[in-house]
């Protein structure tokens, strides 16, 4: 999906390779999960909010850790199982989202927009 963004990313440990790394499995794990997320493109606008520098530390944590509950494939409900694989994750981005919802902004919104669009 869109790599380039108006985003200046931080990165988690100070290293680009971790960067990267959070962010291949993000859409690595979005693309196994778009069919069972009805709210797919909110949660790409999640996953550019909390990769705004200019995102308040707090809602950042938030997001960074429901993002990170959703690319890791051991959870309370495996996501390799069909049909519940997503309901946990899809619980706890909810909650996060709707905690942060102020913070995400349009631009965010435009970035999921077009990342989904170029991937679709």
């Amino acid at each position: 999906m869109a790599q380039k963004s108006g985003f200046d990313f931080f990165g988690f440990g100070g290293k680009p390779e971790d960067e990267s790394e959070v962010r291949e499995k993000f859409w690595r794990t979005a693309k196994r999960a778009a069919r069972q997320i009805p709210f797919m493109e909110e949660l790409v606008a999640a996953y550019y909010c909390a990769m705004d520098k200019n995102t308040p530390l707090r809602a950042k944590g938030i997001l960074v850790a429901a993002l990170g509950y959703f690319v890791l494939p051991a959870d309370v409900i495996p996501d390799f199982v069909l049909g519940l694989g997503f309901t946990d994750d899809i619980a706890v981005l909810t909650a996060a989202i709707t905690t942060v919802k102020a913070h995400i902004t349009s631009a965010h919104r435009l970035a999921a927009k077009q990342a989904i669009a170029d991937n679709g």
